[in-house]
């Protein structure tokens, strides 16, 4: 198991996902953001079923730094609760790891 956790982000449009990604690469909380369009999403909420457009933003972080991610994306985000599934990393490529470590914030 390493430090790198992957951040799942639903937004409501593309160009939203990328101003959400910008400011948490510029705070230093994530070493980036990929923002994935054309994503439909189904599900309940407040007792009625949903289907609509979004973005899904796929954020890279280490462990330590995802108390800071979860006080943070609520300010930058327009939905009453965003969605944030942080999903550790098992494995992956050495230098690409020791890139997201050395791009967050210390």
């Amino acid at each position: 198991m390493t430090e790198a956790m992957v951040v799942l982000v639903t937004a409501p449009s593309a160009e939203k996902a990328a101003e959400i990604a910008r400011a948490l690469v510029e705070e230093g909380l994530v070493a980036c953001g990929n923002v994935v369009p054309g994503l439909r999403s189904v599900y309940r909420w407040e007792g009625r079923l949903q289907d609509e457009a979004e973005a899904l933003l796929v954020l890279k972080t280490e462990r330590r730094l995802l108390a800071a991610l979860k006080a943070r994306l609520p300010a930058l985000h327009p939905y009453q609760i965003p969605e944030l599934l942080a999903l550790p990393v098992a494995d992956g490529l050495g230098p690409y790891l020791d890139w997201i470590a050395a791009s967050v914030r210390r």
